[in-house]
């Protein structure tokens, strides 16, 4: 089931749900307490939580919050490195949907007991998983700067154009996604991403630039060293308020759906921390906060936006049709060697 995120349903008044949250967090959350460790990713990301999520949120609760920065590769390693310890390092995990499943396939994460997150019921149809709750979400598209290139894309194929000939960047730490895309216009589909892997291999001999962030990306956008990507709408729309010359383009092969969750390790040694910490990410304040400044489309039905933000992070019926999510079991057993064929063939 899906649901297409107007202004309508982004929830009831403000108050009512502000409201209701703070008397979520004072009853169900009453336990909470102590120092929690959250393994997440850095930049904007974290700054975001910390103003929007931890100072906001959790520190009234009497939660301390200690940030463990790195990419969510590190994360699932640390994960299934302590996962026989009975007390593991990390509190609350923040991992791609993907990300996710496989560690809750390799019984690495808990099981929520959603008595114990109060925002949980607002959370939509399509996002929920037993295992994580979804804090932010987007879906994949275009960009590209109309000075550099002259006929706008209509799909992931026209990177390859040749009159696009280095003027292509991908980002390092997107390999999944990217060979992805790939593998849809090359006969591949969301259970196999091998045709990728080919056609990546052309656009490197055409001259394609990679970066190791997406900031790195925005700042190559910015001094237009390129002029087309694959990227989230997020970051587009958050680029775009920053004054990046990119436009946004939903690609013909569909929009895939991305996913930032937040997951509790079996051996968390702060349970009722990190129930906290689950339940205010989904709170209508931090939601609503990460739409505004992040581009982000909300993952639960209990949020106002202003009208004039709907458009930007909302979806439209027909975007909602044709967008897609990724096959999970399938990465769960590819990733590894995907990684592997990025790290020491394609970037070789």
């Amino acid at each position: 089931m899906t649901t297409t995120l107007t202004r309508r349903n982004f929830g009831i008044a403000a108050g009512t749900a502000l409201g209701a949250a703070t008397l979520g967090l004072r009853g169900a959350l009453a336990q909470a307490g102590g120092q929690i460790v959250v393994g997440t990713w850095g930049g904007d990301y974290q700054n975001l939580q910390q103003a929007n999520v931890v100072d906001t949120i959790v520190k009234p609760l009497g939660v301390d919050v200690v940030f463990d920065t790195a990419n969510d590769t590190v994360r699932k390693t640390k994960l299934m490195a302590e996962k026989r310890l009975p007390r593991g390092t990390l509190d609350v995990v923040a991992l791609t949907a993907s990300g996710s499943y496989e560690m809750f396939k390799n019984e690495a994460l808990l099981e929520l007991d959603e008595s114990r997150i109060p925002n949980a019921k607002y959370v939509l149809p399509h996002l929920r998983t037993k295992y994580s709750v979804p804090h932010i979400y987007t879906g994949r598209v275009i960009l590209y700067n109309p000075k550099l290139i002259k006929t706008p894309p209509t799909s992931y194929a026209d990177l390859w154009k040749p009159e696009n000939a280095g003027k292509v960047g991908v980002i390092d730490i997107q390999y999944q996604t990217t060979i992805e895309s790939a593998a849809m216009i090359n006969g591949g589909t969301l259970k196999n991403y091998e045709p990728g892997k080919e056609k990546l291999l052309e656009l490197k001999k055409m001259g394609v630039k990679i970066y190791p962030t997406n900031e790195a990306m925005a700042q190559a956008l910015k001094t237009e060293e390129v002029g087309m990507c694959i990227m989230w709408r997020a970051r587009g729309v958050q680029w775009q308020t920053a004054g990046i010359p990119v436009e946004i383009v939903y690609p013909k092969e569909g929009v895939v759906l991305y996913v930032s969750e937040m997951a509790i390790p079996k051996n968390a040694k702060n349970k009722d921390g990190a129930y906290a910490y689950l339940n205010a990410v989904l709170d209508p304040r931090a939601q609503t906060a990460f739409a505004k400044s992040f581009g982000y489309t909300p993952t639960v039905s209990n949020v106002t936006l202003e009208p004039d933000l709907v458009p930007k992070v909302g979806f439209t019926p027909e975007q909602i049709k044709s967008s897609m999510v990724q096959d999970q079991d399938y990465l769960s057993q590819n990733d590894p060697q995907l990684q592997e064929w990025w790290n020491k063939v394609f970037k070789a």
